[in-house]
């Protein structure tokens, strides 16, 4: 069965690592992975065309285009763009690239209806207790309001992070 593998991207490393180890280990031959990037800047043009639905999606081979880049405000990474046409030829996957505008915990939610997702994977960005009660946490709330399976991973430096904190 091939499935809809969602990854949120929001360029930081927490979802660069997330991107990788989804890529490595989840995505199989034949799925479909979806780069799910959510935009605050609601403001901008395109966000206000696309608010509710997010803008059409953008396959693997036109996301490096310098004006896509431009008009959605992404920025993948030489590194990120080799390692994505590695894996889509390798896996024969589909990549496309699905960008939303507004509060990434409901367009995440939203993103996973839309691309009809069997699993999302997200990045940690690492926040503090403190600041995660404050802000609160976009993975706490996708892992309490998807309907599919969610994975939320951390980077090997936030793993050592907590373990100097458990070690005090």
């Amino acid at each position: 069965m091939k499935r809809h593998v969602g990854v949120g991207m929001d360029f930081s490393a927490g979802s660069e690592y997330a991107l990788n180890w989804a890529l490595s280990n989840l995505a199989r031959h034949g799925d479909t992975v979806f780069l799910i990037n959510v935009n605050s800047d609601v403001d901008y043009g395109e966000g206000a065309l696309w608010m509710e639905e997010g803008a059409p999606l953008v396959p693997l081979e036109e996301i490096d285009n310098p004006s896509i880049m431009l008009k959605y405000g992404i920025k993948f990474s030489a590194d990120i763009l080799q390692q994505l046409r590695l894996a889509a030829s390798q896996k024969d996957l589909t990549v496309a690239l699905k960008v939303y505008w507004g509060d990434a915990r409901g367009k995440l939610c939203r993103a996973e209806v839309d691309l009809e997702l069997h699993c999302l994977v997200v990045g940690s960005r690492g926040m503090g207790m403190l600041k995660r009660a404050i802000m609160g946490s976009v993975s706490e709330y996708v892992i309490s309001n998807a309907a599919c399976p969610v994975t939320v991973i951390k980077s090997p430096q936030q793993c050592l992070e907590l373990e100097e904190v458990n070690d005090v």
